[in-house]
């Protein structure tokens, strides 16, 4: 390959790069955003900009309303509609997770683990206000701080878990979040002994959850249920929570091993000796 077409496909990929993030922040503006605000916000020339916006709206990828501002397009809908479709959580999932949330009336997630990544498929808010920061379908990082993922790394083999961390600095969301990678691996075999996992203020300030890993017929982790609380009532309302976060996961794994839905009829004592953080 030549000097000239490296160039050139340099500059292809910064273009779509571009154009990319211009549609991904279009979309989280909500009908907002402007040619002004994207070209400050994402650092782009204001006339590269709007060349961006020209060429998606040509595309269907995005529209423009009235006063220069910009929304999502049908295109755009449509590709998020195939994506959700692909990605998201089966309606008896779905089903399960709508239990756990009228069961706590806290807000609860559902994330499944695909190729090496915990992903969030799908959550309910709670009655009571509650921010965690970053959360939104689709989100897979920092699986060190997030009680979900560990929830689904306790019962990963050692080995696996060992290629994604040991030898790396785990970064610190918080002044609570663990690091270090042997510190790490003592709290997931507590994990799997007590069967859930809780984390407190590791991956947000004021934010407690816990979680529980459900699984596939092959005994392999599938993916989790976790609610998320205040820290201010998590102590209160624990050992609810675990129970809440554990049936979902329960039924969940039934109904993978064996395509039908049911609420279990007896299920274990929560625990007591989880050191969790």
């Amino acid at each position: 390959m030549s000097d000239d077409d490296n160039d050139e496909r340099n500059t292809l990929l910064r273009t779509l790069d571009r154009g990319l993030r211009v549609l991904e922040t279009v979309a989280a503006g909500d009908g907002s955003a402007t040619a002004k605000v994207l070209s400050r916000q994402l650092d782009i020339k204001i006339g590269t900009c709007y060349h961006l916006l020209r060429t998606l709206v040509v595309g269907g990828y995005v529209v423009r309303l009235s006063g220069g501002r910009y929304d999502v397009g049908p295109r755009a809908a449509s590709l998020s509609r195939h994506l959700q479709r692909r990605s998201g959580p089966s309606p008896e999932l779905a089903v399960v997770l709508a239990r756990l949330h009228a069961r706590t009336q806290e807000t609860s997630y559902l994330a499944g683990w695909y190729h090496g990544s915990l992903v969030l498929q799908h959550y309910l808010t709670g009655a009571h206000t509650l921010h965690v920061a970053a959360l939104d379908v689709g989100y897979s990082a920092h699986t060190h701080a997030r009680a979900s993922c560990r929830a689904v790394l306790a019962h990963l083999p050692q080995e696996q878990v060992a290629a994604m961390y040991e030898g790396l600095q785990l970064a610190p969301l918080t002044p609570h979040t663990i690091t270090d990678f042997e510190e790490l691996t003592v709290e997931l075999a507590a994990v799997r002994r007590q069967g859930y996992a809780i984390e407190r203020e590791e991956f947000t300030p004021g934010v407690a959850c816990v979680s529980a890993a459900f699984f596939k017929e092959d005994g392999a982790p599938a993916g989790a249920f976790t609610v998320a609380v205040p820290v201010s009532r998590f102590d209160e309302r624990r050992d609810q929570l675990v129970v809440g976060v554990r049936e979902a996961a329960s039924m969940a794994t039934s109904l993978l091993r064996t395509g039908r839905l049911g609420v279990p009829t007896r299920f274990p004592s929560v625990r007591s000796d989880s050191h969790a953080t």
